[in-house]
């Protein structure tokens, strides 16, 4: 009878209800599940998991009854919120959905090799200054926000309120069902404000500090948190110049007020704010200020602004933005905070809270005795944690306080042997003979290069443990002194097979500088492991490894991998193109919509600044070498992760060049972080990279818009490239650094 109803069990099984995909997705989300530790839990691939949240398939027994109880179980955890519309928010352990509703790319099967390496790009660091009491009165009488949908923008000559193609849909959770942000203007008198998706606001608000409360009382502006244990976004305003006269602020900083990054304590509207009791962070009210009042148990009351006549979104990473209309403008910062995160600053300050929000240092536990939620004694598992930890002295950039043990004579430079120098591609060399009889300079770019060489790699989550002559492991996170000078280019494994090569025309995958090693240095993990593939025994002398280790990164880097493609999506790039259509897709990609053209832009400086603010360096502050800095009291300070990184997504360059020689006996010229150039007989990378059949060489460079596959760069003749190296006398001149549009200065060849 026991079979019987074990069939009876399994046939029941077979038909388990599922909810639908995109709720799938948000439980797993809300309880702060990645897709990996679902499918390691069901016994199945992550691209099985990906396909059952996407709706391409659906699971089976026994499969399909173990993930109906864990998609039951969540559901009870994380129900969806239903409330009416004139309620303003739920009660405060109500639970949270995990992410908006956004127009996203179907999920995909993705490359996951890494590519180049990371630049720093961070925010400059504000003077330390006291935290001030900033108030002012509210604004009486609120009346409720009164919301308007025109068929035509207040403003002149711009564009229709409806929701523009790509723009993301509003949240489902109803106290935040504005979205995430709005764009505050005047016009005709009026305080409007500019939403996602063509939603516009009264803003009855006749002050900032009053304006601050219709915000949090009334505008149901915020977002989701990204993770179970985490918190949801605070709402964005963003205030143009129209509103900076309206609510008392300057139009523009002053010099003075430029160098310290902030207005005066002494300004009016920050003696408003504190009458009201609102505070301000340390770094002050500058471009992307942050209004509070300390949080009451689970209730936080917190607002930041965004002042983009401040410089708040740089150029350099947001392009014309700041000049765009309030519809347009609340498209763009709304489109990316929705895929990515409401911005918490500039991209590299963005880019480094993702992570902290996927991955939050400390969680909820409930009190066994008072059944109250307190805050538990230890860190969330997977992350970094709420303490800084140092890192180890090699891993320590010049002036660290670290390094004051070490007892170093004055003004020491250290080499290799004592310093890690993980660093990104910039290397170079001069044509063959044979090379300069051909016509092109085709240059390869490597998509997303950076957040592609975080997926899947795993990090130190905790302090460094020094250990002697230890064996390599190359599963094991760390920094390792080895001697690596044995490497002989010349002779490889690729594969299982040994190939012969000309090491000459290589660059070594161990240094940036391409310069072959000439004793023992400091590398990370993945380096050092390169050298075993490569066919070549390893043995370190000492090591600072990480027992305490995961993958930190893999949700930042599938949450910035799947933003990158839907709005690549939207602009007409997708992930199912042949190679002749993607080339010819990605020409002029961001001529179709110049707005989504800035969202990119962004989401690929916030890969680059988020990886740079893991080692950022003083910042003025009066700092002198062998004093602390600011950054270091971060649990993100970590050089360490930065290196692993780098150290990965160059030798996977590296791996994708040695294969390419190996079967075409092509050769690199030049290589510059994420981009290779290579000479050829026709302009595009179609003359050169080995298609058959429209598949490509296996292991080697594949055209495609997916992270860790290339695109094409730009082209010159192999005549302007010698033209170019006779004017400034530089036979290794980098054509990579501007290859893209053969534009060269002085400054390009460091003069």
């Amino acid at each position: 009878m026991s079979e019987l109803f074990d069939a009876v069990d399994a046939l029941v099984a077979s038909r388990a209800t599922l909810p639908p995909p995109a709720e799938r997705k948000r439980l797993r989300a809300a309880h702060g599940l990645t897709i990996d530790e679902v499918a390691t839990a069901l016994k199945v691939r992550r691209a099985t998991v990906s396909g059952w949240e996407a709706g391409k398939t659906e699971p089976r027994p026994p499969e399909r009854d173990a993930y109906a109880r864990l998609l039951d179980k969540l559901a009870e955890l994380y129900p969806v919120t239903l409330a009416p519309a004139a309620e303003t928010a739920p009660a405060p352990d109500a639970p949270v959905p995990a992410t908006f509703t956004a127009v996203t790319a179907p999920a995909q099967q993705l490359s996951t090799e890494p590519a180049p390496a990371a630049e720093e790009v961070s925010m400059p660091v504000r003077p330390q200054v006291p935290v001030s009491d900033l108030t002012d009165a509210p604004a009486a009488g609120h009346t409720p926000a009164s919301t308007t949908r025109p068929s035509t923008s207040r403003r002149p000559g711009a564009r229709k309120t409806a929701a523009p193609a790509g723009t993301p849909a509003g949240g489902t959770d109803p106290r935040f069902e504005n979205g995430p942000l709005a764009v505050v203007d005047v016009e005709d008198g009026k305080v409007l404000a500019y939403c996602v998706g063509g939603l516009v606001l009264d803003v009855p608000a006749k002050s900032l500090p009053s304006l601050v409360e219709w915000t949090l009382a009334e505008a149901k502006l915020g977002q989701p948190k990204l993770s179970g244990p985490g918190r949801p976004a605070d709402p964005l305003l963003i205030l143009t110049q129209a509103a900076l006269e309206r609510y008392g602020l300057p139009t523009g900083l002053s010099a003075d007020e430029k160098d310290a990054g902030r207005i005066p304590q002494g300004h009016k509207v920050i003696k408003q704010l504190v009458r009201a009791d609102w505070k301000l962070t340390k770094r002050g009210f500058g471009p992307w200020a942050r209004i509070y009042r300390p949080a009451k148990g689970s209730d936080r009351q917190c607002v930041q602004l965004c002042i983009p006549s401040w410089n708040a979104l740089d150029a350099r990473f947001w392009g014309h933005a700041a000049q765009l209309p309030p519809t347009e403008l609340a498209r763009v910062l709304g489109t990316y905070a929705m895929r990515v995160m409401t911005p918490r600053g500039s991209t590299a300050v963005t880019g480094l809270e993702l992570m902290t929000a996927l991955h939050p240092p400390t969680h909820a536990v409930r009190d066994e005795e008072t059944g109250a939620l307190r805050q538990a004694e230890t860190k969330t598992p997977g992350s970094l944690g709420s303490d800084p930890v140092d890192c180890a002295p090699c891993e320590a950039p010049d002036g660290h306080p670290v390094l004051t043990a070490l007892d170093l004579p004055r003004f020491h430079v250290r080499g290799p042997a004592e310093k890690l120098f993980e660093e990104a591609y910039d290397w170079a060399r001069p044509m063959t003979d044979a090379e300069c009889t051909l016509r092109y300079l085709v240059g390869l770019d490597v998509n997303m290069a950076f957040a592609a060489g975080a997926n899947g790699l795993t990090v130190g989550l905790g302090e460094p443990t020094h250990v002697k002559a230890p064996a390599f492991d190359p599963k094991l996170p760390g920094s390792w002194l080895v001697d690596l000078s044995h490497v002989d280019l010349s002779r490889v494994k690729v594969g299982k097979e040994w190939v012969e090569l000309d090491g000459s025309l290589l660059p070594s995958p161990f240094t940036p500088k391409g310069d072959h090693p000439e004793g023992p240095a400091w590398y990370a993990t993945p380096t050092v492991a390169y050298a075993q593939e490569l066919g070549y025994d390893v043995k370190p002398t000492e090591a600072w490894v990480r027992y305490d280790n995961g993958r930190y990164l893999d949700g930042w880097y599938q949450r910035l991998r799947d933003a990158y493609l839907a709005t690549m999506a939207d602009l007409g790039v997708d992930a199912d193109l042949s190679p002749e259509g993607f080339l010819t897709a990605m020409d002029g990609y961001k001529d179709h919509d110049p707005e989504l053209g800035i969202v990119i832009t962004a989401i690929k400086a916030t890969v680059k600044g988020g990886l740079g603010k893991l080692r950022e360096r003083p910042r003025g502050e009066g700092w002198r070498p062998g004093e602390r800095w600011r950054a270091l009291e971060r649990p993100t300070w970590r050089p360490d992760i930065r290196a692993a990184v780098i150290s990965r997504t160059r030798i996977n360059l590296h791996r994708k060049i040695v294969k390419h020689a190996a079967f075409t006996s092509q050769y690199p010229i030049a290589v510059l972080s994420d981009c290779v150039v290579y000479a050829a007989d026709g302009p595009s990378p179609m003359d050169f990279l080995p298609y058959r059949d429209g598949k490509p060489l296996p292991g080697g460079f594949k055209l495609g818009i997916n992270p860790g596959l290339v695109k094409h760069e730009g082209t010159q003749t192999v005549l302007w490239g010698e033209g170019v190296r006779e004017q400034f006398d530089a036979p290794q001149l980098n054509f990579a650094r501007f290859i893209k549009d053969g534009t060269v200065t002085d400054a390009d060849n460091g003069e």
